[in-house]
């Protein structure tokens, strides 16, 4: 089995169907016209997000929050993960009546206790949401900034790519690069390469979340390529989404043939009736690619994740082994 490593992925967007339906319960909620025969339901963007932000509102605990991050964590070290990186949103504690810190120590517990059963190593990549306005990203940011967690290594901007002025964003990435945080950012996925430029003049991230869109210009993914910034692609996602009709129109493989460094990553699995190990499966089946070619995206992704030197280096060496 290829070892895998993940840098994209949404950790309310990984609540499997059977945990959902168990939260449910718990709560009493209805979530049949979410869920049905053992998946999510939806057929467009804004069914997509109603049956995200209904999944959602059933982690409302700390526990809940560290049983969603065991047991997504315990599932793709299953498939050979051997280290995630996942993003968690402030937003989203508030919203579920939890601290910002009370919901990433839950998540933390989590992850430490996926750590014990599976050997697996996982961050929290904490993000703003764009839609949400620049004040809410910048509060994210300081959260990021000041909360402390070991395991908090990382800030990045989800939501709507046409919202607002990405100028004006910039200050709350400098809050989290000042406190030595790793930045990426999502773009060019629903907009088209305009947005994946703009991030990378505005914000100077190390990696950005998709950027497959980069593809219609070739002066950009030759850039893209020259200055080592790491695409976290989701050919799952985007064909779910039908940011592409197919695999066979994805660009994974031009853009890793144009020198980019692309990794595969899961995004929101379930929704998406896919998985890591998923991923991997479709690269190998539709782009190509061997073992060979898996291990060196799963390499790529080490060593853009943000870890320290010596973590690094162990899963480094975990991967030399296999």
């Amino acid at each position: 089995m290829v070892l895998k490593a993940e840098l994209h992925c949404h950790i309310e967007g990984a609540a499997a169907p059977e945990l959902v339906l168990k939260q449910a319960r718990k709560y009493g909620a209805d979530m049949s016209a979410f869920i049905s025969d053992g998946a999510f339901v939806w057929d467009d963007f804004t069914s997509f997000l109603a049956a995200y932000d209904a999944s959602a509102t059933l982690f409302r605990t700390p526990e809940d929050y560290a049983t969603l991050a065991e047991h997504y964590l315990s599932s793709i070290a299953r498939e050979g993960a051997i280290y995630a990186e996942f993003f968690t949103s402030p937003d989203h504690a508030v919203h579920a009546g939890l601290t910002p810190q009370a919901y990433t120590e839950g998540l933390a517990a989590g992850m430490e206790r996926a750590k014990a059963k599976t050997g697996i190593e996982s961050r929290m990549i904490v993000t703003g949401v764009r839609h949400f306005g620049v004040e809410s990203v910048e509060r994210a940011a300081r959260f990021a900034a000041k909360c402390g967690h070991p395991l908090v290594t990382g800030f990045g901007m989800a939501g709507e790519e046409r919202f607002g002025d990405l100028a004006d964003y910039v200050r709350a990435f400098e809050i989290a690069r000042e406190a030595g945080l790793g930045i990426t950012i999502h773009a060019g996925e629903l907009e088209g390469w305009e947005s994946v430029q703009q991030a990378l003049d505005h914000v100077r991230p190390t990696r950005i979340g998709h950027g497959v869109r980069a593809i219609e210009n070739p002066d950009l993914v030759r850039r893209i390529a020259d200055e080592g910034v790491v695409l976290e692609c989701c050919p799952g996602s985007n064909v779910a989404l039908k940011v592409f009709a197919s695999y066979a129109d994805h660009p994974f493989p031009k853009l890793k043939a144009a020198g980019c460094r692309v990794t595969l990553n899961s995004d929101d699995p379930p929704y998406f009736h896919t998985s890591l190990g998923g991923e991997y499966d479709t690269a190998r089946k539709h782009f190509g690619m061997n073992d060979k070619d898996l291990a060196q995206v799963t390499r790529t992704a080490l060593e853009a994740a943000f870890v320290d030197k010596k973590t690094r280096a162990e899963l480094m060496t975990r991967l030399g082994k296999a």
